[in-house]
């Protein structure tokens, strides 16, 4: 039987931002991005906020460099609301800005606030392409009028194989990569998640990929992933139960519709009669009754 971990609620970090936490990797990520070369860790302020939308699913990073507001974030399950989450998580970080430098949005001066740029990183298993945008007008109800904003994330699909050129750019992000294809790997061919990990782990520091950051994290990247697996586990077994739900509920509904519009037919026929109807409109409303007790009594109903 496959082994089951628990999930840990308290657990607060996630591996993708737990490598990018050192400013050098996070700046080469950068760059990769757009297609930049800075040298000056010391231009990159790191402000990430925690658990403000979503679960316990924080915002991986946010960071302010050069007058870009960056908000990065990792998805192992595709969303497409990620343009909306990160419009809020932007205004909330916007919010902490203009406090921190004391600035007066009802004054006569034009407020300078830092660019906002979206970039999220998909490594689920749904197929989807390299390079893609997502934007927030996409969920606008109405689409008759362009709505006065727009709010754009740049998609980067991160599973091995794709986006080579971005990941020969930045090597953490390379070797990312690579140790979740060899977890996925292994977790066809061992009997649990947690020994499909430690397998590809150990292949990881045999090969030089990111293998001084395994050899030190090695406990804390191994609970991290087990945890992200249970998390998302959670999520699908939420939304497969909302479906079945769902299902339920709607063929109650078409049953009870059924039944409704199955009495509905048999009393028009039966005014029709009183109101002078023939022997053979009399004939086709007996069948009528017949073959709706017969529904009825299949669906599971008795007769009122």
């Amino acid at each position: 039987m496959p082994e089951k971990n628990q999930v840990n609620l308290k657990h607060k970090d996630r591996l993708f931002r737990f490598i990018f936490k050192d400013k050098k990797d996070l700046l080469s990520l950068y760059n990769a991005i757009n297609d930049s070369n800075y040298t000056d860790e010391n231009a990159l302020i790191v402000n990430t906020m925690e658990n403000v939308i979503y679960m316990s699913m924080q915002n991986d990073l946010s960071f302010l460099i050069y007058g870009m507001l960056n908000i990065y974030e990792h998805q192992s399950s595709w969303n497409p609301n990620m343009p909306l989450r990160d419009f809020l998580y932007t205004a909330e970080v916007l919010k902490g800005y203009l406090a921190e430098h004391d600035y007066d949005i009802y004054g006569s001066r034009l407020v300078p606030i830092p660019t906002p740029q979206s970039v999220v990183f998909y490594n689920g298993t749904k197929e989807e392409p390299e390079r893609q945008t997502l934007k927030l007008s996409t969920s606008f109800q109405s689409k008759e009028k362009k709505g006065c904003m727009e709010y754009e994330c740049l998609v980067l699909n991160i599973n091995y194989g794709k986006n080579q050129e971005l990941m020969e750019k930045c090597k953490p992000l390379m070797d990312y990569s690579i140790l979740i294809e060899k977890i996925r790997c292994y977790e066809k061919r061992v009997k649990s998640i947690k020994q499909a990990v430690n397998l590809a782990i150990d292949d990881c520091i045999k090969e030089g990929v990111m293998s001084d950051f395994l050899k030190r994290n090695r406990g804390e990247v191994s609970d991290m992933i087990l945890t992200e697996y249970d998390e998302q586990k959670h999520i699908e077994n939420e939304k497969k139960w909302s479906f079945e739900e769902g299902e339920r509920i709607g063929r109650k509904a078409g049953e009870r519709l059924g039944r409704e519009t199955g009495k509905n037919l048999v009393n028009e026929l039966n005014q029709r009669l009183i109101e002078g109807g023939r022997m053979e409109d009399l004939k086709r409303a007996c069948q009528e009754t017949e073959y709706q007790k017969e529904l009825l009594k299949e669906y599971g109903f008795n007769e009122e």
